[in-house]
């Protein structure tokens, strides 16, 4: 991260690189508190108010701040309030999914500033990086960004994802595993990976319905289940960087072959897959219902939004299915409530959008599975911004690296 002009940290020395790292401070309290004045920076980074004004106006000089109106007096001069330029930094943020991926570009004011466009692709698929790659170019030009002020990619994924090397395990072909090189040789910018639970975990606690809460559990409702884990306002990535993979614990005895080689998991039961499987048999066996109606002849464009969509219009079958994956969820989240004892559970991913059709039926399998003296204290809610909240906290992330003295 250059913040001297066409001068790079490993040529910096003595006063020079400390008046770096005191930028970078800088630019991390203003990407924390949005707007601060002089007087209160200084007092943050340790320095006299002459050399916090210098500072800021070098960062201003340089486009990376500017001056946001004036703050409240304290007996003499109304103080200058600086914050974050909406045209200084940039980032890349791309959510890849189980048959598709999603990418957005935001500014250091978590805005975004250009339009969310999907595409289809998988963690296996490899052109992966090819096509992230093209469809982030293309933004770039089509919004007319200055490709110097993006200074990294963040990538959330689904998948065993060690966030140090930037691995991903799950991937089948072990040439591609290490998708942060794969991408830091494509961009040839920093690139932070990390799961898509626990980034969704992450946007809902800095943004969304988690923000607040120090203990708190992100369920992404999908064709998997995935759980992001905050623990005392921190997220929790476990010993191995595998946390919260609450889709394969068992929860059938010989159940059905899930994708991970085992039988019985919870996404076997309680998933987006099963939802429409299940509403393909039903069509199959020509069951009394909407969706057999609008599917018969084209079954495979069956999505969990059209069950949903019955549902809402009082199709009983639809509300039968969703009333199932709901108790199968909610049995297995009365495990996690019981071992992380959360305040609240916050549901994400597209399966959540049926709201009363399946929070009854996870209440239901809470009141049966769970102790009535850890869930009757646990909030239930659906997240409002789930599309967004893996890029938003995958941003959040890469931002806090890009200003911390350990990533430059």
């Amino acid at each position: 991260m250059i913040l001297n002009g066409d001068i790079k940290k490993d040529e910096l020395s003595g006063n020079m690189l400390k008046k770096y790292q005191q930028k970078k401070k800088i630019l991390n309290l203003l990407y924390k508190h949005e707007t601060l004045s002089g007087p209160i920076i200084s007092k943050r980074i340790g320095v006299s108010l002459p050399t916090a004004i210098s500072l800021l106006n070098e960062l201003t000089d340089l486009k990376y701040i500017e001056q946001r109106g004036t703050g409240e007096s304290r007996g003499g001069r109304k103080p200058t309030l600086f914050g974050l330029s909406n045209n200084s930094i940039f980032i890349i943020a791309c959510e890849i999914e189980r048959y598709r991926a999603k990418i957005i570009i935001y500014n250091s004011n978590n805005q975004a500033v250009t339009p969310l466009v999907k595409f289809e692709t998988s963690i296996d698929d490899d052109q992966l990086v090819d096509k992230i790659h093209q469809h982030a170019k293309h933004l770039i030009k089509d919004n007319k960004i200055d490709e110097k002020r993006i200074l990294g990619v963040g990538i959330t994924m689904p998948g065993l994802i060690d966030e140090v090397q930037g691995m991903n395990f799950t991937i089948k072909n072990k040439a591609y595993q290490n998708v942060k090189k794969r991408l830091e040789d494509k961009f040839g910018k920093l690139v932070y990976v990390n799961n898509d639970a626990r980034m969704q975990a992450y946007g809902e606690y800095i943004f969304g319905a988690a923000k607040g809460h120090k203990n708190a559990i992100v369920v992404t409702w999908s064709y998997g289940v995935g759980l992001g884990i905050i623990i005392d306002g921190k997220l929790y990535n476990g010993a191995s960087g595998f946390a919260g993979e609450l889709s394969h614990i068992q929860l059938v005895e010989d159940g059905n072959l899930c994708i991970c080689g085992k039988r019985g998991c919870l996404e076997t039961v309680a998933s987006a897959y099963v939802l429409v499987r299940e509403a393909k048999i039903g069509i199959k066996e020509n069951r009394i219902s909407q969706l057999t109606g609008q599917f018969t002849n084209h079954p495979e464009d069956l999505k969990p939004e059209d069950v949903i969509s019955a549902a809402r219009a009082g199709d009983e079958f639809s509300i039968h299915l969703l009333h199932q994956v709901g108790l199968a969820l909610g049995k297995g989240l009365s495990v996690t409530l019981q071992l992380l004892n959360p305040d609240i559970i916050v549901l994400g991913g597209p399966i959540s959008a049926a709201n009363q059709f399946v929070l009854t039926s996870i209440q239901q399998s809470l009141n049966k599975y769970c102790l009535e003296q850890i869930y009757s204290n646990t909030k239930i809610v659906v997240s409002e911004i789930w599309e967004q909240s893996g890029l938003l906290g995958v941003t959040a992330m890469l931002y806090q690296k890009l200003f911390s003295d350990l990533h430059s």
